[in-house]
């Protein structure tokens, strides 16, 4: 039975959710709404004006607004939250949670087992990198191929079908870290190798990670920049794996091998902290560490992975487990964004570093990566001219392990800052020395661009000249 004209809501008018579109009129068949003439204060927006003499309460403008709240039928209040805001909920709210009948997922732990004892192997670093994802029990890798990383994918496409694994090629850098959400939120370990301009494209892929509380293992073989630069090393990829992982509020445990071993060791070691985390580990090399060869012994372990109890699985045991960054309520993501800032704290128990004859040492080197070895030399050299000088090498620049080098720094005279880069280490140097307090010693810079590193010889002339800042 229709309801008679009379009977019918009449539309009414919030001026403030109005934003003047005028769909409203074009739907109105009683020309009730016109254009208004009138700014309102508080949007800075003209809302429209409604003459109802003739309205048959149609509820077509009602319909045409896409305002939720713009234009409502005159009859009942609309709920409003203590400040006079409209109530929107998210509609995992707003509907409850679902119900599955399915057990809480349990998490089935990985397992370490035993590896016969070989003879050690001549590897370059991108491989050994790509053997120490696969004794983490790594077999999903997907990447797209950047010189000079592409060797490591390269050995992962050739081994993983042999080990019932997977390497997908993807059709750009953007789709390979899309592909490891999807793959990671399965619960499977997974990685890439990318170098510079292809990490850029990754990084709003890894923010998304990052949000969604997902492992990842990314290798980073740093080559010339910016722009397309040069295949040559580099390190001055720091600032975006330390400070500029995507949009947000964004960290992730960033890994500086120096060595061929260490880029299996590390490899290796970015898996365990990635899914103790449930966070993307970066691996930080330098295009001549991916390339160069060196002496690489087996661990006495491998993995077998286990499965998370978080992990989307799809059986009926994991049915409830939801992968996603998204919090439709702000305060629903203020309270994502201090969980992850507590797990970021939590972080920095793991800072890693190494020291070189540091014991006396009133000349401190700070390095990493392949500079590190040259700086290493270059201790030799200067210890051999009757100067104390040692090195300090950061295996985690992020966070960087500034509780080591506080107990050497009452008798360090002079820091000497040796990297690839226009002092992006030394950036993340002197941030923790300000985060904790302590006062930052003078400062020799020794700086190469442009896929060129400092050598022995320009450290030690560095340090012999002095100039520090």
């Amino acid at each position: 039975m229709a309801i008679p004209a009379s009977q019918r809501p009449k539309p009414f008018l919030e001026p403030e959710y109005c934003k003047g579109c005028l769909r409203c009129i074009d739907a109105c068949p009683k020309e009730c709404i016109t254009e208004g003439d009138a700014i309102n204060a508080a949007t800075g927006l003209v809302p429209v004006n409604l003459n109802l003499d003739n309205c048959n309460g149609c509820q077509l403008c009602v319909q045409a607004c896409p305002e939720p709240y713009g234009l409502r039928p005159q009859a009942g209040p609309v709920a409003t939250d203590a400040h006079g805001d409209f109530d929107l909920e998210d509609p995992k709210n707003l509907f409850g949670a679902k119900e599955t009948g399915a057990p809480v997922a349990k998490a089935q732990p990985s397992e370490e087992i035993p590896l016969p004892l070989g003879q050690p192997m001549v590897l370059k670093g991108t491989y050994a990198s790509a053997l120490g994802a696969l004794l983490a029990g790594c077999r999903h890798v997907f990447g797209y191929p950047i010189t000079p990383s592409t060797e490591g994918a390269e050995l992962m496409a050739k081994v993983l079908p042999k080990l019932d694994g997977a390497f997908v090629q993807a059709v750009s850098e953007v789709a390979a870290i899309n592909m490891m959400y999807g793959c990671s939120g399965a619960g499977l370990p997974c990685m890439t190798f990318t170098s510079s301009p292809g990490f850029s494209l990754m990084l709003e892929g890894i923010s998304y990670m990052i949000g969604a509380e997902l492992p990842g293992v990314i290798v980073n073989v740093m080559r010339g920049g910016p722009g397309l630069g040069n295949i040559a090393p580099e390190q001055a990829d720091l600032k975006l794996m330390t400070r500029g992982l995507g949009h947000g509020n964004t960290h992730a445990i960033v890994l500086a091998p120096a060595t061929p071993q260490e880029m299996l060791d590390l490899s290796r070691k970015a898996f365990e902290l990635s899914f103790k985390y449930r966070n993307p580990v970066i691996i930080a090399a330098d295009g001549y560490l991916g390339q160069m060869t060196g002496v690489v012994k087996l661990p006495a372990t491998m993995t077998k992975p286990g499965l998370p109890e978080w992990a989307v699985w799809g059986d009926r045991e994991h049915r409830g487990n939801l992968i996603c960054s998204i919090f439709l309520s702000e305060p629903d993501l203020e309270a994502h964004n201090v969980k992850l800032l507590a797990k970021y704290d939590a972080m920095k128990a793991e800072a890693m570093f190494d020291t070189y004859r540091t014991g006396d040492a009133d000349v401190l080197l700070v390095a990493c990566n392949t500079p590190a070895r040259m700086a290493k030399g270059a201790v030799e050299d200067l210890r051999a001219q009757g100067i104390k000088a040692g090195l300090f090498r950061p295996i985690t620049i992020w966070p960087f392990p500034i509780e080591g080098l506080k107990p050497l720094l009452p008798q360090v005279k002079r820091l000497v800052m040796v990297e690839a880069s226009p002092g992006q280490l030394e950036d993340e140097l002197r941030l923790a020395l300000s985060h904790a307090g302590l006062a930052c010693p003078p400062i020799t810079p020794v700086q190469r661009y442009g896929g060129i590193l400092p050598q022995q010889t320009e450290i030690v002339a560095a340090v012999l000249k002095g100039g520090a800042r």
